[in-house]
């Protein structure tokens, strides 16, 4: 009898826009298109870096939730070790 590896918990997330929170002071929002052993994969990206904004994390996540992202990256590879937590944007709740 073979056992089948567990799914990947991000596969959930394939096809969506999605908030990733990293280590490091940057998050990453746009549409999540594949996942690998090393990276995520997400096209046209924010890649924000919170040392040259005065927003802090959450309002600029629910503000790209409101108003849509702010796309300045067309495909950016994220590192999984990197993250700490991963949502679909649409799950961002109202303040």
């Amino acid at each position: 009898m073979t056992t089948q590896p567990a799914p990947d918990p991000f596969e959930e997330f394939l096809g969506e826009e999605v908030v990733i929170d990293l280590r490091s002071p940057f998050v990453c929002l746009g549409k999540l298109v594949a996942i690998d052993r090393v990276f995520l994969t997400v096209i046209d990206a924010d890649l924000h870096d919170f040392r040259d904004s005065r927003a802090t994390r959450e309002i600029y996540v629910h503000d790209s939730a409101r108003l849509g992202v702010r796309r300045n990256r067309k495909r950016v590879l994220v590192n999984r070790e990197e993250l700490v937590a991963i949502g679909r944007l649409a799950d961002v709740l109202e303040a």
